[in-house]
């Protein structure tokens, strides 16, 4: 009998595992199983063969792990994928970053490791993140083309920074969500280390994998980045990721732009939320600043960006056609308009323009 709820195909090594999503899955009542795959092989056969609307991928798998399986659905069948990862080692969190670099929509962490018991414990979550799946936008997803470091770079050390560090005469501030880590490993490497700019990222990502976050940008960035740190002074050329679970703002420390965090009740149901960032930074830096909202459920950035429209500040919001879920850049321009909406390829460059433009006008 033929079903309009969407297919599920569900990839992991655990026939415990694969059964216990499985149940998940059915028992929503808004997504059906369309079969089963024991590892990243299996799971490209079965691709092939039933087509399924979505794929839930366990990270950790024995012939083809997680990551190969993903960058060869990508290449070959682009579709929404949810990364299933036990993540509590540092190479667990790492797998789950690139994973979404790679282009998978979200992922669900299982609370007791590789081989969960209590699946059930996280119905909710997965259901959820298959909601943002089948909302998900096809030509926004897959790994996205970036611009290559020069040979042999490396990040650059503190003391380096500290030496030539500048204090921030301007700042773009970035939210983020669903789609977001592919998002900004494209928007990223573009941004050079001479820019005349600090550069706040707020990610909706868990405590525990934006340092992660945080250094895969650092490898692929021409300028350093970090999770950052509370009472950091904000220098130009220099980005700085919300830690997972804390809002980010920034205060005048005296001897220049500091960040403060802290632990304030979420904000559109997430924390760090970027409307406090964004606020802040209309307060601070005025017509100085720049706001960047990229794809996400939701509405978080729309209310600050505002702000910095109201300051004088400029604003740039990813298009449609390239956003893995337009929710929070179409949020951002009801509510607040942009100086420009742009294909996520143009983003990185058109911030470099804006703020030479202001320079030059200054």
């Amino acid at each position: 009998m033929s079903s309009d709820r969407t297919r599920v195909l569900v990839v992991d090594d655990s026939a415990f595992m694969r059964q216990l999503a499985s149940r998940v899955i059915e028992e929503s009542g808004e997504f059906v199983v369309a079969g089963t795959a024991r590892n990243g092989y299996d799971a490209l056969k079965q691709i092939r063969l039933l087509d399924p609307d979505i794929v839930t991928l366990d990270v950790d798998m024995p012939e083809l792990d997680g990551l190969g399986a993903l960058a060869c659905i990508m290449n070959e069948t682009p579709r929404p994928v949810v990364m299933l990862s036990a993540g509590t080692t540092s190479s667990g969190i790492s797998a789950t970053v690139r994973a979404l670099e790679l282009g998978a929509v979200d992922f669900v962490l299982k609370p007791s490791g590789a081989i969960s018991l209590d699946l059930a414990r996280i119905g909710d979550r997965l259901l959820e993140a298959l909601r943002a799946a089948a909302r998900a936008n096809p030509a926004g997803l897959g790994a996205i083309a970036r611009r290559t470091l020069p040979h042999g770079h490396t990040p650059i050390s503190s003391d380096a920074v500290a030496a030539g560090a500048v204090a921030a005469t301007s700042v773009v501030v970035i939210a983020a969500s669903t789609g977001g880590p592919r998002a900004l490993a494209a928007v990223l490497p573009r941004l050079p280390r001479s820019l005349c700019a600090a550069v706040l990222v707020v990610q909706h990502m868990p405590a525990g994998f934006t340092k992660s976050f945080a250094q895969r940008l650092d490898t692929i960035s021409p300028m350093r980045t970090d999770e950052a740190q509370a009472g950091e002074l904000l220098v130009n050329g220099r980005a700085y990721v919300a830690p997972g679970g804390m809002h980010m703002t920034m205060r005048d420390a005296g001897s220049g732009p500091a960040i403060s965090l802290d632990d304030r009740p979420p904000m559109w149901g997430v924390r760090p939320a970027a409307d406090h960032l964004f606020h802040s930074a209309a307060t601070l830096f005025g017509p100085s600043a720049i706001a960047v909202v990229l794809t996400g459920m939701g509405r978080d950035g729309a209310e600050g960006t505002r702000a910095i429209r109201a300051a004088g500040g400029r604003a740039l919001v990813q298009d449609r056609d390239t956003a893995t879920i337009f929710g929070m850049p179409h949020a951002a321009l009801q509510h607040a308009g942009a100086d420009r909406v742009l294909p996520l390829g143009e983003i990185g460059n058109a911030i470099v323009e804006l703020l030479e433009t202001a320079r030059h006008v200054q």
